[in-house]
């Protein structure tokens, strides 16, 4: 304790001076550091997320611009897929006629066909860019009834080009019954001719650059009339139901 004299000569007292610590109060926005730093953690993967979404979305509309470009550019047409020629190497019917009492003539019950064909098929392809053509099926059948089946490989075919394909239906006896039998033997031994029917799909995809477009079918629907006796084709004629995606 010190003491200092005044105007007066008077000693005035001055108080000690106080030693007492002060507890220092914590700041306010401590308590909230770990939270905001959440917060910004959420905020920037939610930036990222919609980076990502905004880039991806302009990476597909620019390659879908690109391809209507191409697309428009190249004008393409549809392909033609053509039954040309079609060889008759067999065609023998067998009749199993019925027994009969009274004497009339019998009439079969059943009648088996056995048939092989083969059949050139013509593409033309006359766009600027190429064709990718898929397996194609053809289906042979006589008064809706299907007797045998030939396959196509798939093959690809370049731009302005004329490309020859072939198949082989084989028909080892197949069966038909009463009325159809009767039609058949008819058919063969009375007319010298076999009306048989090709139907078919041919399915095609036009390629341009690395892009590929959808599936384009082609329906083929022939009727053709073989001679059983000559054991060659005698009438051919085909149509094509245009083209469905």
């Amino acid at each position: 304790m010190t003491s200092r004299a005044n105007v007066n000569g008077e000693h005035a007292i001055r108080p000690p001076p106080n030693h007492h610590h002060h507890h220092h109060r914590p700041h306010p926005h401590s308590h909230y550091q770990t939270g905001g730093s959440y917060s910004s953690s959420s905020a920037s993967f939610k930036g990222c997320c919609c980076c990502l979404f905004l880039l991806f979305s302009f990476l597909a509309l620019l390659v879908l611009a690109v391809v209507l470009i191409v697309v428009l550019a190249v004008k393409p047409k549809k392909p033609q897929f053509d039954l040309e020629q079609v060889g008759v190497q067999y065609m023998g019917i067998t009749a199993s006629p019925s027994t009969t009492v009274d004497g009339s003539p019998p009439s079969p019950t059943s009648a088996s066909l056995s048939l092989n064909i083969k059949m050139l098929f013509t593409a033309v392809n006359p766009n600027k860019v190429g064709i990718k053509y898929g397996e194609s099926r053809f289906t042979v059948m006589y008064r809706g009834i299907p007797l045998g089946k030939g396959v196509v490989p798939g093959f690809y075919q370049p731009a302005h080009s004329v490309r020859q394909v072939e198949t082989t239906i084989a028909v080892d006896r197949a069966n038909l019954l009463q009325a159809d039998a009767a039609d058949l033997i008819k058919d063969a031994s009375l007319n010298d001719r076999v009306e048989l029917r090709i139907l078919g799909e041919v399915g095609a995809k036009i390629r341009v650059l690395d892009f590929t477009s959808p599936g384009v079918q082609v329906s083929v629907d022939c009727a053709i009339v073989i001679s059983p006796r000559k054991q060659s084709l005698t009438y051919k004629q085909c149509g094509f139901d245009g083209l469905s995606v």
